[in-house]
C-alpha cells in the first residue's frame, strides 16, 4: 500500500512538474466548416475551377490558379503555408500518407463538433437540431478550473452553438448567430458590432451570421475581456458549397485565412498573449470528391467526408511544418490535447468516453 502511494504522489508531482513545463496559458480553437483539406494541401482544385460550379473563371483562375499544388496553397492560404508551415503543424496531408479524421459515423456539423469539443464521437448524436449536448464539453471543463472562471468564451456564425455547448448547464458565455452582445461594461466597439450585425444582408439567413461579424464580435471581445479561452466558429464554407459555388467557397477560406493572420499578429502584440498562446485549427468534417458534384455535400452518404484535418501553432508545439508520419488522428483526440496544453486532464474528469491526445502537439 505505501509503495502504492508513493506512486501515486510521483505520478502526481510528474504531472505537476510537466504543467509547470507548458510555456501555453492560453488557447484559441478556431474551426473552418466543411472546408476541406483537398484545398488546404493542394489548393484550388483545377476540375472544380473549369467546372459549371465556378463563376467568372478567368477571375478565380488568375487569383487562384499556380501549376504546382505548393504556390496554389500559399495563394489561397497564406497564413497557413508562411507562418503555420514554419512555425508550427499541419495534420491530414493524405498525399504524404498522415490522415486526420472524424471518428463519429455521420460526417456532419452536430456530431463533428460535439466530437472535437467533447472528444466523444456520441452515436446518439446523429442531428442537426437545437438539443441540448448530454456530453460535458472542454470549454465548460476549463471554465471551472482555477484561473479560467468566466475566462472562457465562444463567438460563432451558426445558432446551433448555443445547444452544442449546453449553454444552460456549462454557464459558458456563447455568442451565436445574429445574437446581441448585451454585457452593460462592453465598450463601445463591442456595442457597435452587436447593433450593425443587424444591418447588413442575411445572405446565408436569418440564423447564420456573416463570418465576418463573429470574427470582429471574437476579436474586439478578446481585446475587452482577455479571455484564456477562446473559440470561433466560422460558418461560411459549409454553406458556400453546399450552394454549389466553388467562387465564394475560395473567397471565403482566403478571407477566414486573413482573420487567422490578423487574429495571430494581435496576440503576438499583446504581452497576455505573446508566446504564452496555442492557436488550433480545424473543420468539423470534410466534403466529398469523386464525381465532382460530391464536393457539394457531406455525411454518411458521402463517401471519404470524414477525411479531414487540423492545425497548431504555439509555444508548446515543435515546429515541424507538415507532419508527414503515416498515422491517422481522430478529432475526439482534440479535447484532451487542448486540456493538456493547459496542463489539466480532461479524460479523467468528463464522465464519459474521450479520445487521448495527440502527443506529437506537446512534442511527445
Amino acid at each position: 500500500m505505501r509503495k502504492l502511494i508513493l506512486l501515486f504522489i510521483a505520478v502526481s508531482m510528474f504531472g505537476q512538474l510537466r504543467a509547470q513545463n507548458l510555456k501555453t496559458k492560453n488557447i484559441i480553437i478556431v474551426t473552418l466548416d466543411g472546408f476541406r483539406w483537398q484545398e488546404l494541401y493542394r489548393g484550388a482544385d483545377s476540375a472544380l475551377l473549369n467546372s459549371k460550379f465556378t463563376k467568372d473563371k478567368d477571375e478565380m483562375t488568375r487569383e487562384f490558379w499556380a501549376p504546382d499544388a505548393a504556390s496554389r496553397r500559399k495563394l489561397l492560404l497564406p497564413f497557413f503555408w508562411n507562418v503555420i508551415a514554419e512555425k508550427g503543424q499541419l495534420y491530414g496531408n493524405r498525399d504524404m500518407g498522415n490522415k486526420s479524421e472524424v471518428a463519429n459515423p455521420y460526417h456532419f456539423s452536430y456530431p463533428g463538433y460535439n466530437e472535437i469539443l467533447t472528444g466523444f464521437p456520441d452515436v446518439r448524436i446523429n442531428f442537426n437540431d437545437p438539443n441540448p449536448n448530454p456530453n460535458v464539453n472542454v470549454l465548460e471543463y476549463l471554465n471551472k478550473q482555477k484561473g479560467f472562471e468566466n475566462k472562457v468564451a465562444a463567438f460563432t456564425s451558426w445558432h446551433i452553438f448555443p445547444a452544442i455547448l449546453n449553454e444552460k448547464r456549462s454557464g459558458l458565455l456563447i455568442n451565436s448567430g445574429y445574437t446581441n452582445f448585451k454585457d452593460p461594461k462592453a465598450n463601445e466597439r463591442l456595442k457597435y458590432l452587436s447593433e450593425i450585425q443587424h444591418k447588413v444582408p442575411e445572405l446565408l439567413g436569418p440564423d447564420i451570421r456573416l463570418d465576418f461579424l463573429t470574427f470582429e464580435l471574437g476579436k474586439a471581445y478578446l481585446k475587452q475581456y482577455k479571455p484564456r479561452v477562446l473559440y470561433m466558429g466560422f460558418a461560411e464554407t459549409d454553406d458556400l458549397a453546399h450552394e454549389g459555388s466553388y467562387k465564394f467557397y475560395l473567397q471565403s477560406a482566403n478571407k477566414e485565412d486573413g482573420f487567422l493572420n490578423e487574429l495571430w499578429q494581435y496576440l503576438q502584440s499583446d504581452p497576455q498573449y505573446k508566446d504564452k498562446t496555442t492557436l488550433i485549427i480545424t473543420s468539423d468534417h470534410g466534403r466529398g470528391e469523386a464525381p465532382l458534384e460530391k464536393w457539394m455535400g457531406h455525411g454518411t452518404d458521402t463517401p471519404n467526408s470524414e477525411q479531414s484535418w487540423f492545425a497548431v501553432i504555439g509555444p508548446d508545439t515543435p515546429p515541424t511544418g507538415i507532419v508527414k508520419t503515416q498515422t491517422t488522428t481522430y478529432h475526439k483526440q482534440l479535447a484532451q490535447t487542448i486540456s493538456n496544453l493547459l496542463g489539466f486532464d480532461f479524460k479523467a474528469a468528463a464522465g464519459h468516453e474521450v479520445g487521448d491526445a495527440v502527443g506529437s502537439v506537446i512534442g511527445k
